[in-house]
């Protein structure tokens, strides 16, 4: 490997180089890179295109930097096989940056997303590229927390750990204690080694698995996207993994909006505490700026996770406001009575 990053790198560079700097500054940025906001915490925009006569949903999601699950969640009613020529497919490319340092590497394990910001030179601009991932299944459960990038590897070799060599034997299956680079190797072509003993971010050989929890514990990639981030990330850079199925952010025109995703066989018990701690979150935001917050939808959000944000501002009054005396005796906060009247249709507010 050693012999091949540094020529790939070299070239790479020169290719940079060779692009006039006027054009690197406009829209020239590929799929999944985004200069980092100035202002609020929103990348990217949510895209509808249509589906050609032999397209599945994973292909157009695949296309687009978006995986198996975060696609079928924006589309619940499209057919994944065949969704049919003309159908209209939403595709969610608008992202909320994880919470935290915007360094290193992010992988948000709820989202099945990993964002990586590049240092970048003096006068160059602050950047993130995200990407989508796999994740280990509920009973390999990928791990959380901080970890760093040791090695990188290419044509890695696969040493299957006994467990997994066990589970494939329950199912009739003899998997080898070596298998080497090739086609049938599920590390793909690619890997980095993570200090979390036995867990790597890598390729596949099953593309169509990415988005979804079906590995062992490690993250995959889209065999394109490891083989191009391989060789700009350094040994030694910080991976952070965290699990957060409800992201919050501000918009530059501050509006507090929520990003929701699915968490897998959560109990009735367990709903209730992640809409508490929603709730708790959203408030805490909130307060600083005097922003009102729409608590009902902010819920349904987090029993329904669709993938795509949406705005918090609360548009119509939580409660009935009754006519008469006791309206004359109740006292609003400020910022909930200007809300409220700029709510009310124009000729209610003209009378």
């Amino acid at each position: 490997m050693q012999a091949r990053l540094p020529r790939v790198f070299h070239c790479l560079v020169l290719g940079l180089l060779a692009i006039p700097r006027v054009l690197m500054a406009q829209e020239s940025w590929p799929m999944g890179h985004y200069p980092l906001p100035k202002e609020g915490d929103f990348i990217g925009e949510v895209k509808t295109v249509e589906a050609d006569h032999e397209d599945t949903l994973i292909d157009i999601g695949l296309r687009h930097g978006i995986g198996y699950n975060a696609i079928r969640q924006a589309n619940p009613d499209t057919r994944v096989w065949l969704p049919g020529e003309g159908t209209d497919v939403v595709v969610p490319t608008r992202f909320i940056l994880p919470p935290g340092p915007r360094e290193g590497i992010v992988i948000n394990i709820a989202e099945l997303r990993l964002y990586y910001y590049p240092s970048v030179e003096e006068g160059e601009a602050p950047r993130v590229e995200t990407y989508p991932i796999g994740i280990g299944r509920m009973d390999w459960q990928t791990p959380l927390g901080e970890t760093q990038i040791t090695a990188k590897v290419e044509d890695p070799t696969w040493y299957p750990p006994q467990s997994i060599i066990k589970e494939y034997a329950e199912r009739g299956v003899d998997l080898p204690r070596i298998v080497p680079p090739g086609p049938d190797n599920p590390l793909g072509d690619f890997a980095m080694i993570l200090s979390i003993p036995g867990y790597l971010i890598h390729g596949t050989n099953r593309p169509q698995g990415v988005g979804m929890r079906v590995s062992h514990g490690c993250i995959r990639m889209l065999p394109e996207d490891i083989e191009d981030l391989i060789y700009r990330v350094p040994v030694g850079t910080t991976v952070r993994l965290i699990n957060e199925p409800l992201k919050l952010g501000w918009t530059p025109q501050g509006t507090l909006q929520a990003q929701a995703y699915p968490v897998p066989d959560t109990s009735p018990e367990e709903l209730s505490a992640r809409i508490e701690k929603a709730f708790d979150a959203a408030t805490l935001a909130a307060n600083d700026r005097k922003f009102l917050v729409d608590y009902a939808r902010l819920k349904q959000m987090v029993e329904n996770p669709n993938g795509i944000p949406q705005p918090l501002l609360l548009a119509e009054a939580p409660f009935e406001i009754p006519a008469g005396s006791f309206y004359n005796h109740v006292e609003l906060d400020h910022a909930l009575y200007s809300q409220l009247e700029a709510s009310l249709p124009e000729e209610a507010t003209n009378e």
